[in-house]
């Protein structure tokens, strides 16, 4: 798939008035979405754990983990997230946890998001 970027709008759930905007790119392949630390510091977002990831290199490596208001270009909506606090000089990727909470998917022909249905309870949730 052709890669793209949207414009996000990430602010401090707890301190809305301190946010930033960016491009980040839309990346289907990673769970979290990724953000430089230093950005996520900028705003005063807190840590509220640590996960061990594997990254797109193959390395490990264990990063803090936390949670913030996201806004997403043409949805007109906001929503909280989990958010990796990356390494500075990371480029900013918008993972997949991201997307499903949105309820869109990428489009590769527009290269813009798209809306999709959520599936709510497979088999057992069909009766």
């Amino acid at each position: 798939m052709g890669m793209f970027q949207v414009h996000v709008k990430l602010s401090n759930p707890a301190k809305p008035t301190l946010f930033f905007e960016e491009k980040f790119w839309v990346d289907t392949g990673a769970l979290y979405t990724f953000v430089p630390e230093e950005r996520l510091q900028s705003i005063e977002l807190q840590p509220l754990r640590s996960r061990d990831l594997i990254l797109a290199d193959g390395r490990r490596d264990r990063r803090l983990l936390g949670e913030a208001a996201f806004s997403i270009a043409d949805f007109g909506e906001t929503l909280t997230c989990p958010v990796v606090f990356a390494p500075n000089g990371s480029l900013y990727l918008l993972g997949a946890t991201a997307l499903e909470n949105f309820g869109v998917q990428p489009d590769p022909t527009s290269q813009k998001l798209k809306p999709i249905l959520a599936v709510i309870g497979g088999f057992l949730g069909s009766r």
